[in-house]
């Protein structure tokens, strides 16, 4: 797993919810995968080793939005 410097993050620029480290974001890996940072969900148990977030759709939006999507 990269460290938290290393990703590239695509939400949470400070006009959303809230501005500080701890609100919903996304992230972009050195590898292009995704890191996503959220309130824990227990709609289900997740394999061992997975866990669920669950994130606002205003922060998949503004991450699309960074990514050109």
């Amino acid at each position: 797993m990269s460290e938290r410097a290393e990703l590239i993050r695509l939400t949470g620029n400070g006009e959303g919810e809230c501005g500080e480290k701890d609100c919903p974001n996304v992230y972009r890996t050195a590898t292009g995968s995704f890191v996503v940072q959220g309130d824990v969900c227990d709609v289900f148990t997740p394999p061992t080793g997975e866990g669920l977030v669950e994130i606002p759709e205003s922060v998949l939006r503004e991450a699309f939005r960074a990514l050109g999507w």
